[in-house]
């Protein structure tokens, strides 16, 4: 795909555009491999995404879920992100609980960590320092250029050789379990779906600036040469020029 970013009207219409990429995605992937892997995001933006996706014809059993990243509560919790993507994707797609690969945000973060680096190796039949490479993963960013639980300033943004890591976030006063730089650098493909105003500066940042992923996360597999295609509303648009970088 010559794009790197694709401009919608509103989120409504930009979750669309996503969706119809993430779908197209992970066909490709059943029809190579008999199964897909797809690592999804939290937060409200992909509320309206999951929506799409689980009202879609897919062969949603032969895709399996897991998360970009974690807050460190319960399943239950309302800021958990697992409950977000079980309530509007999960559920009503009909996944299989076998195929759900949570992060368990309910238990010690460092053994929460280890727990779903553990998952990952089993699931990808990995060797101790071997990466796995999703076919998708899904990410946002935030107002700061945060992307997964990777914040400006954070030293797990210098590790590319660990797979999950637990970070405290003050900023929110809480913990959270992410999936490290390696990772994200190793998927097949990687979308953003991004909207807001207040993201428009890092938007153009990310884009514009020179490559400082301490200060700008989100430049983390993030263009062409990474697989990453942006999906934008107009407001998180507006300081970019045209359709293309």
């Amino acid at each position: 795909m010559s794009v790197l970013w694709q401009t919608s009207n509103n989120l409504t219409a930009a979750a669309d555009a996503c969706a119809q990429r993430v779908l197209s995605l992970l066909e490709e992937a059943i029809a190579a491999e008999g199964f897909a892997s797809f690592a999804v995001s939290g937060g409200s933006t992909p509320r309206p995404l999951f929506e799409k996706l689980a009202a879609a014809p897919m062969k949603w059993k032969q895709v399996h879920v897991f998360w970009v990243d974690e807050r460190c509560v319960p399943p239950a919790d309302p800021a958990s992100n697992y409950k977000l993507a079980n309530d509007y994707l999960i559920q009503r797609a009909h996944i299989p609980e076998t195929h759900v690969h949570r992060i368990y945000g309910e238990i010690n973060p460092e053994e929460a960590a280890k727990r779903y680096t553990q998952e990952i190796q089993d699931f990808f039949g990995l060797e101790e320092g071997e990466l796995p490479q999703f076919d998708v993963v899904q990410r946002g960013m935030g107002p700061d250029a945060h992307t997964a639980s990777l914040f400006p300033g954070s030293p797990l943004i210098d590790d590319r050789e660990g797979i999950a890591g637990a970070i405290y976030a003050p900023q929110f006063q809480q913990w959270r379990v992410t999936l490290l730089p390696g990772v994200l650098l190793a998927a097949k493909q990687t979308v953003f779906l991004v909207s807001g105003a207040d993201k428009a500066e890092m938007v153009r940042a990310v884009f514009q600036d020179a490559y400082e992923p301490q200060k700008y996360p989100a430049q983390i597999a993030s263009r062409r040469e990474a697989h990453a295609e942006w999906f934008l509303d107009r407001p998180a648009a507006a300081l970019v020029d045209g359709t293309q970088a």
